[in-house]
Order: structure tokens, then C-alpha cells, then sequence
């Protein structure tokens, strides 16, 4: 204890370019400590005095990549050895004296075994012959530290570094803790939520991909041990403190956590308390729930689909009944998520079907969209209809989608009414698309974002008592149906703009891209791809609010039908926030 250990790989010298490049492509499970020239069995940069054949406990022999036996030395084959090249890996045994010291249990001490290692469905980023699956190794952290767990494992990156998964296993293919591929399992425990790390056993998985005629490795847990006391870094300076990770719960069912950096956290919540104003005086701010846009925005970064609904046909004497706001946040959100290789789809009214549709066509053609977004219509027929709609074949196991999103959708009151903020029941004009969202409810995968401006929005039942106290006419229009997550803003509108820029934020955020990816593979270049042109801009939304006055939509509060919004013009009310949403959106994380 108190020394940092490493994992070892020794291959033939004709691999060894390709395993050094395959180690810096994957470097969170493989993080290089050093690379020995060929037959030497020193390591002069992490010991005074070694021989790597006689310095692991134990050794792992395999022939044409398959595992013949473990040793305890490797002096037999030193005439083999003269040819090979040994790699020394991080290994995350270095940090657990570090979580000591930090209060936080080390479960696998405590209870006097190995750790928990585990063979996952991720794929690492492949080169020449080394191709392989992630593996990671797993540790019991009770909930209230697993912010702590993570800050204290972020800065040691030649150990692993953070996590880079915490909640349900199944989520990254390990069907059964109980049954580690390596280690010994270690028992969860009641509060504890399992945490895993890359862990350097995958170099024996890359071993077995590349079928080399011979090659060792460390048999896992038998460690080669350094001279380095742990806390001695090779990275110069101190950290940067906007970069410190933090963890919030994006879902309950499956447990699962996501991180992001202070930066990032920093920037999305200017946006959340940007779009928080109230111009219309409703008393929206009585519904506001703290950190929803971040947390919504963090599920749909995981999320591989998305389905996005809108439409409130408040304005029932005329055709059509829609209003202005809602369809530009919706198509604002659905060309970020595009632009991140999401797949997305809106569904609204049957009635309002092909109108949507020809929008979607007019918005591409005017450059606000840069592909088409598929319009379905969902009409509820049969008790099953929503689990066929969202899951293949109807099996809840395989949903379609991964997230909905209500922005400015008509939803359904205590009574089984639709409500406009007069009191005026719209039901007739509005398709139960709140079953979706309730089904939803009942599938493990599918979280849920309801955005509004006024509590009779689908989504908003979540803060519904709020919405009866403090909301004109709360206790007859409030919505019943509520969202995992709900973004209240002044104007529903405005809460898909931020949608779309914190998206973008999290993209840009390196804490948040290397937990997406596993900590593998190569991060997005940062100024490079089409998500800053895909960010909501005045010129694209002035171009989209015409389009949807030339079919026409209306104004929601007024029912003019001209360039405005909620009864505010576009010119300067949306204009001005749109571009200080982006003046907050494209700035450098960390400097504001």
C-alpha cells in the first residue's frame, strides 16, 4: 500500500507499435507508464531495481491468444523474452489508498478479496490486430459520496482516472455482479451504488484479440509494484478547478448517474436562470425546479433517440388552432440532437399531420434544418397502443426511443380535459399523446422532459401543486401528467433554444465526452463539426416564425398573426434572448 501498481503486458517486438498505439487510443483502461526496449526486463522510470520476470506474484501465459496456465516467473523463457517488449499500465489499486483518505470505503478491503472485474459491451477503438472490449473494474460507493468518489479519482489519470460508469450494470452489458469475469465479487450492500472504472485487463482482452504466437501478462491482482508513492503525478501544475467533475442522477429506472464539469454546470444554469424571466407575469417562477435543464439535457447526451412532441391548438376558432411558440423550440432541439447523431422524430395531432410535415420540408429548404425530421401521429387506439408506439414489437425491453420531449404540448388535466390558460376545454382538438409519456412511465430506459410556460403543458404535472397555487386558473388547467424532468421558461420557446445550448455546452465539456465514451477512443474536436451551425440563431428562428405565419399559426396570447410569440414581437424580445442564449452558449467553458 501507498505505491503505485501497474498492469503488464509483454508482446513480441513486431506488436509493439501497434499495442503503444492501441494504448493511447484507449488510454482510460490503458493508461501508458512506460514502454520497455526489447529483452529489457528494468524499469527505470517507475523503480531503482526490477526484473519484470520475477516482479508479479503471478503471470498469465498465452499461445495463439489463448490462456495455457498461469507462472510464478518468467526466467524460463528469457531467450523468448530477448524479443519481446514489455508494457507497464496504470492500475487503479494506486487510487484506492487516495479514497481512503478522502472517507470514502474501499468495500474490496473491507471485506478482504480482489476487486470486481467485469467484461462490458463496449468496444474499444481498434487498431491493426488489438481489437477488443472494454473491461472495468467495480466499486460499492455509497450515494451521498459519489461526487466525492469521482473528484477524488479525476486527477489520477495514469491510474484510470474517474469513473466512467456508475449505476446499472446492464447499461454497459454486465448482466450479474455476483459473477466477475476477474477479481472476486464484491458485495454491493445496502446504500451503495456499484461505480466502475476502466481497468487495465483489457490488455489481456487485446491479448487474446491479436493471437500472438507468445505473450505474458500480470495475472489480475497480482500487481507489479512500484517505487512512486501514490499522489506523485506525471502531469505538471494544478488541476484547473472549472474542470472538477460533478454528478447528478439521470435516472432512476435504470439507476444511472452522468458527470459534467464546473464549467459546463456553470454555463447551464445561467441558461436555466435566463429563460426563468417571466414576461408575461404568470408566476412561473413558483414552478421552477433547480439543475432540470441540466439534468434533462445530460440524459438526452445519452440518449440514442429521441422522440419530440409540440402543438397546443389554443386559438380553437380558427384553422389552424396552433400557436407560435412550441414548434420553434421543438425543431430548434431537434437540429442540435441531429447534429450530436441522435435519431429524432416529432409526433403531433393527426389532424395537424401534413401541415407539420410541410414545415419540416420549408425549414430545411430555408437552412434551419439541415436534414428532415420524420412526423408520426399517435391516436392512442387499444390499451397497448403506446408500448407498440414506443417499443418494438411492444416489448418493453427494447424501446424505440430513449427520451421523450414535450415543449408546448396541450396536456391532460385531473378531469381528462385539455385546458388553454382561459379555461376553454381544447380535447377535441388534441390526440392523448400524455399516454406516451405515462407509458413511458412504466418502461426502464425511457426518461422524459416536459418544457412549459404556464403548468398546463404536458410534462408539468410534476410540479402540479405548484401550478394550482400560484398559476391563474391553476386549479382547472393544470396538467396531471407529469415529466421526469421539467423546464419551466417564460416562454416555451426559449426553453428549447436552451435545450439546443446545453446540449452543445456538454458536448464541448471534456468531463462529460469522456464519461460518454467510456474514456476510448480520440475526444471530438472541439471546433470542428456542425454543432455550433446547428445552435438556434435570430437570423434561423426570424426564417422559421415566417414560415409558420405563412400557414397560419398564431400568436398565442393575442391570436395576431404576425411575427410574435406570446404576444411579445420577435424583434426585440425573442431576438434579444435567442442571442444571449448563444453569447452564454459559445463563450470558452471556464470563463465566465
Amino acid at each position: 500500500q501507498g505505491y503505485k501498481q501497474a498492469n503488464i503486458v509483454i508482446l513480441p517486438k513486431n506488436l509493439a507499435n501497434d499495442f503503444e498505439a492501441f494504448c493511447h487510443a484507449n488510454s482510460g483502461p490503458l493508461p501508458l507508464l512506460y514502454r520497455s526496449q526489447p529483452g529489457e526486463w528494468a524499469c527505470p522510470k517507475l523503480t531503482k531495481d526490477s526484473d519484470i520476470r520475477t516482479d508479479c506474484p503471478q503471470y498469465c501465459v498465452f499461445e495463439c491468444g489463448n490462456f495455457t496456465g498461469n507462472i510464478t516467473s518468467l526466467m524460463a523463457n528469457s531467450r523468448e523474452f530477448e524479443d519481446m517488449v514489455t508494457f507497464y499500465l496504470g492500475c487503479s489499486f494506486s487510487f484506492e489508498e487516495i479514497l481512503k483518505q478522502a472517507g470514502i470505503p474501499v468495500r474490496n478491503l473491507e471485506q478482504n478479496c480482489n476487486v470486481s472485474m467485469y467484461k462490458t459491451s463496449v468496444q474499444c477503438f481498434g487498431v491493426g490486430r488489438f481489437q477488443c472490449n472494454l473491461v472495468v473494474s467495480m466499486r460499492p460507493v455509497p450515494e451521498g459520496k459519489l461526487e466525492a468518489v469521482t473528484q477524488a479519482t479525476h486527477p489520477a489519470h495514469d491510474s484510470h482516472g474517474a469513473p466512467v460508469h456508475i449505476g446499472h450494470p446492464g447499461l454497459i452489458g454486465v448482466e450479474d455482479l455476483s459473477r466477475p469475469d476477474y477479481g472476486d465479487a464484491v458485495e454491493l450492500g445496502q446504500g451503495n451504488v456499484p461505480v466502475f472504472w476502466a481497468c487495465g485487463v483489457t490488455g489481456l482482452e487485446a491479448v487474446k484479440s491479436c493471437k500472438p504466437a507468445l505473450a505474458f501478462t500480470h495475472s489480475p491482482g497480482c500487481m507489479f509494484v512500484s517505487d512512486c508513492a501514490v499522489g506523485e503525478s506525471a502531469a505538471a501544475g494544478s488541476p484547473d478547478p472549472t474542470d472538477t467533475p460533478h454528478t447528478f442522477c439521470i435516472s432512476q429506472q435504470p439507476l444511472h448517474f452522468s458527470l459534467a464539469s464546473s464549467a459546463a454546470v456553470q454555463s447551464i444554469r445561467a441558461l436555466e436562470t435566463l429563460i426563468g424571466v417571466d414576461p408575461g407575469e404568470r408566476g412561473i417562477k413558483a414552478l421552477f425546479v433547480p439543475d432540470e435543464l441540466l439534468k434533462a439535457c445530460l440524459s438526452l447526451s445519452h440518449a440514442a433517440s429521441v422522440l419530440i412532441t409540440t402543438g397546443f391548438p389554443t386559438h380553437f376558432n380558427h384553422n389552424p388552432p396552433e400557436e407560435t411558440d412550441g414548434p420553434p423550440g421543438a425543431i430548434a432541439m431537434a437540429a442540435m440532437l441531429q447534429a450530436l447523431g441522435k435519431q429524432v422524430a416529432i409526433v403531433t395531432d393527426h389532424r395537424a399531420l401534413e401541415m407539420n410535415r410541410r414545415i419540416i420540408e420549408d425549414a430545411v429548404e430555408e437552412g434551419v434544418l439541415k436534414n428532415p425530421v420524420p412526423v408520426l401521429s399517435f391516436q392512442g387506439k387499444g390499451e397497448r397502443s403506446a408500448l407498440h408506439f414506443l417499443c418494438h414489437e411492444g416489448d418493453p425491453f427494447t424501446p424505440r426511443y430513449d427520451h421523450l420531449v414535450a415543449i408546448e404540448r396541450a396536456g391532460m388535466a385531473a378531469d381528462g380535459n385539455y385546458y388553454n390558460m382561459r379555461k376553454v376545454n381544447i380535447k377535441h382538438l388534441v390526440d392523448p399523446i400524455d399516454a406516451l409519456f405515462t407509458a413511458a412511465s412504466t418502461i426502464p430506459g425511457i426518461s422524459t422532459t416536459g418544457i412549459g410556460d404556464g403548468g398546463n403543458e404536458l410534462g408539468m404535472g410534476k410540479v402540479k401543486d405548484e401550478v394550482r397555487k400560484h398559476i391563474p386558473n391553476g386549479g382547472i388547467i393544470a396538467c396531471d401528467v407529469a415529466a421526469d424532468f421539467v423546464i419551466t421558461a417564460g416562454v416555451s420557446n426559449w426553453g428549447g433554444y436552451a435545450v439546443a445550448c446545453a446540449l452543445h455546452t456538454l458536448h464541448h465539456c471534456p468531463v462529460h465526452q469522456r464519461y460518454l465514451r467510456k474514456a476510448l477512443g480520440p475526444p471530438p474536436l472541439a471546433h470542428t463539426g456542425p454543432w455550433t451551425s446547428s445552435l438556434p440563431s435570430v437570423c434561423k428562428e426570424k426564417k422559421l416564425l415566417a414560415i409558420l405565419v405563412k400557414y397560419g399559426i398564431r400568436s398565442g396570447k393575442t391570436g395576431n398573426l404576425g411575427m410574435e410569440v406570446d404576444g411579445l414581437p420577435f424583434h426585440d424580445t425573442h431576438s434579444s434572448m435567442i442571442q444571449s442564449l448563444l453569447d452564454i452558449t459559445v463563450q470558452p467553458l471556464g470563463t465566465a
